[in-house]
């Protein structure tokens, strides 16, 4: 499910706020009935809420799409969630360059 979303995402909607968007991951519900589809975004410093919107925006699109693709009888609700775990780990690498930075430069004393 999560390489079809991303690929009607990705070829298929017309909509540039969606531009940028890559899914991360996929959780169902054991009734299958929702789909938590988490995103992430190729520039993490771009804001996600335009993004969000176009996704909601194109949620119809997708699930009408979905069912289609895999053929079962309910297609679940797509809810999109930002993932900032990218942007997270960005963060946590640049003060880590800092911190040795520091460190190198406290060293050489």
């Amino acid at each position: 499910m999560l390489r079809i979303l991303s690929e009607l995402i990705r070829f298929e909607t017309k909509d540039p706020a969606v531009d940028g968007v890559s899914l991360t991951a996929l959780e169902l519900t054991r009734d299958l009935s929702i789909a938590k589809v988490y995103f992430s975004l190729l520039k993490p410093e771009d804001e996600p809420a335009a993004a969000l919107a176009g996704l909601q925006r194109a949620r119809g699109f997708l699930r009408s799409k979905l069912g289609a693709s895999i053929k079962i009888r309910h297609t679940p609700e797509l809810r999109f969630i930002h993932d900032d775990s990218v942007a997270h780990s960005i963060r946590m690498n640049r003060l880590i360059e800092s911190a040795n930075k520091t460190h190198d430069t406290d060293g050489s004393r």
